[in-house]
């Protein structure tokens, strides 16, 4: 590295930070979110169009990025384009809650996102999550060719570590407990104790014999014990067949 091309770099990361280039928000005028995504990493560049010497103009307002995490490695391309307008709209909800705007996308997934019949269960939980945008939002499909400021981010990103000023400790992800059912076999000499216990069983006994022929012998019917009897007065049994 020499000297001049540090000082290129200071240059460019100056008028990166500063007006002209750098826009001050304005809430009255909607918003353009350009997202990116690639192998690497994930970008989101917030733009708004101004008037700047009486004529309009397009820049940036503020910009991010971050790698993925090697559990999202694993994704396919339209899930990371889903997965970015889920965490862009989640890192700038202070600018885009309760303001319109319109997101530029290259992923075709990202547009049908909203409007997504049986989507798997990452596309739902998304789905999920920007439904409060749903009113304000419109998702637009664009050629790759245009986006070379959330293209950029994207592939340029920086490790998240504490060295930096964005850093973003990483949140330890939540035990969820699994409910485990019990299944177990029971043989037939358990059916067979349960039929020879109701032979057995004297007010079992009486009221199949009450219920079976519909009898109406009240000798039978004294010989329940109180609580059965009680029962068989009410019309609490029924015999099937």
């Amino acid at each position: 590295m020499t000297q001049e091309r540090i000082k290129a770099y200071e240059k460019i990361k100056k008028a990166l930070t500063e007006a002209p280039l750098l826009l001050m928000t304005d809430w009255n005028i909607p918003f353009k979110l350009y997202i990116d995504a690639c192998g690497d990493g994930l970008g989101a560049a917030l733009h708004q169009v101004q008037i700047i010497g009486d004529k309009p103009t397009e820049g940036p307002v503020c910009s991010i990025s971050r790698q993925i995490k090697p559990t999202e490695a694993r994704y396919g391309a339209s899930q990371m384009g889903c997965l970015f307008l889920v965490c862009a709209l989640e890192k700038l909800h202070y600018y885009l809650d309760g303001s319109v705007f319109e997101v530029i996308t290259d992923y075709n997934a990202v547009k049908s996102l909203l409007n997504m019949i049986t989507p798997n269960r990452h596309m739902l939980r998304w789905q999920i999550a920007i439904q409060e945008y749903r009113g304000n939002m419109t998702i637009v499909h664009k050629s790759g060719n245009i986006h070379k400021n959330s293209d950029g981010l994207s592939r340029w990103t920086l490790a998240n570590t504490p060295d930096i000023p964005a850093y973003v400790p990483l949140k330890a992800e939540p035990q969820i407990p699994i409910e485990v059912i019990n299944i177990t076999h029971i043989g037939t000499e358990f059916f067979e104790e349960v039929r020879e216990s109701y032979k057995q069983d004297q007010n079992c006994h009486i009221l199949t014999s009450l219920l079976d022929k519909d009898c109406k012998d009240k000798f039978l019917v004294n010989a329940l014990d109180e609580v059965c009897k009680s029962s068989y007065s009410e019309g609490r049994f029924h015999f099937f067949y």
